[in-house]
């Protein structure tokens, strides 16, 4: 069929003696002429060319907002607005990158995945992957090395030694009751040291040994008291003293033989001063011939700090060889 043009010009019929207004005659107007045309296609005379405006509409606004894109399909689209890593600009992944292509034909392996995560102040991005808990574990096993590697062969804190001053009650003082104690850690730190008031009555105070005077005992705490508290911190220690059995036997207290270092019983020591490998040492000659170091010096007595400092020290010069010598004879 060919287009025929076809000009509608809609005549304009009023009543005489009635001059209708503009806006009456542009309604009429328009009445007649939609009705000519609702006509005319009845008839197939007109073509509808409504579509081919709306793409020329289309184009129109396509050059006015850029290049047109072909919109991606409902089901990526859900899969990327779902998923947290769709944004590059949010997550770490790489945007050059082209993640609109089809589905990979391997199995994705979550393990092999590397992220590459970027510091916004830094200018430049790391070129591997950090992994934090291996560098984290690596360390805490070089500082452990270095701790161990540091301590000695057994727990330090598992070593005390303790030295006690005992000044004489009843008849001519000849009943030793404990005065002071003393006790030091294995790096030499005192840790307890207290004046103690002795159960009993006070004949002699053995200043010149014990270095105990009247007034040292004014505000002493009780005996009772203070063997608790000793022996809360003896429990289970490994407990170093020379002739070691009088401190013991102060605090009427027995501890296990094999927790126990008695340095006035070590042969090792007194090979080591010079000393017979069976002779009763004293605390003050061994000191002086190990460490040419004098104690126990002056008229103001003993300072069971200072003996127990020495006995501790002693012990750490043969730990070792007698600690190695008591496991082989176990």
């Amino acid at each position: 069929m060919s287009d025929t043009m076809i000009h509608v010009s809609p005549s304009v019929d009023t009543p005489q003696g009635i001059i209708p207004t503009k806006k009456q005659k542009s309604n009429r107007k328009r009445k007649q002429f939609l009705k000519k045309m609702k006509y005319l296609k009845g008839k197939g005379c007109l073509k509808d060319n409504s579509h081919q405006r709306r793409n020329h509409e289309h184009n129109k606004a396509s050059k006015q907002n850029g290049p047109f894109t072909r919109p991606a399909s409902s089901s990526m689209t859900t899969k990327r607005q779902s998923s947290p890593q769709s944004n590059p600009s949010s997550s770490g992944v790489d945007p050059s990158i082209d993640h609109s292509s089809g589905p990979s034909t391997s199995s994705f392996n979550p393990l092999s995945a590397t992220f590459t995560v970027t510091n916004e102040n830094s200018p430049t991005k790391p070129n591997q992957p950090v992994n934090t808990k291996t560098t984290a574990t690596l360390s805490c096993a070089s500082k452990s090395s270095a701790h161990k590697l540091s301590t000695p062969a057994g727990n330090p804190t598992k070593y005390l030694a303790i030295d006690c001053e005992m000044v004489g009650a009843g008849p001519k003082g000849s009943i030793s009751q404990l005065a002071r104690c003393s006790i030091v850690s294995y790096d030499g730190d005192v840790i307890y040291d207290k004046f103690i008031k002795p159960s009993m009555y006070v004949t002699d105070f053995r200043t010149r040994w014990s270095g105990i005077r009247p007034r040292d005992l004014f505000k002493a705490i009780p005996f009772a008291q203070a063997r608790k508290e000793i022996l809360r911190l003896l429990m289970g220690k490994i407990v170093i003293g020379h002739a070691v059995h009088n401190d013991f036997k102060a605090l009427s207290y027995t501890h296990p033989a094999a927790l126990t270092r008695d340095t006035s019983k070590i042969p090792l020591l007194n090979l080591k001063a010079g000393f017979g490998e069976k002779e009763c040492a004293s605390l003050k000659r061994l000191t002086k011939a190990i460490f040419n170091r004098d104690i126990q010096t002056g008229r103001k007595g003993h300072s069971s700090v200072e003996d127990a400092k020495a006995t501790m020290e002693l012990y750490k010069v043969v730990e070792e060889e007698w600690e190695r010598t008591l496991a082989s004879t176990s």
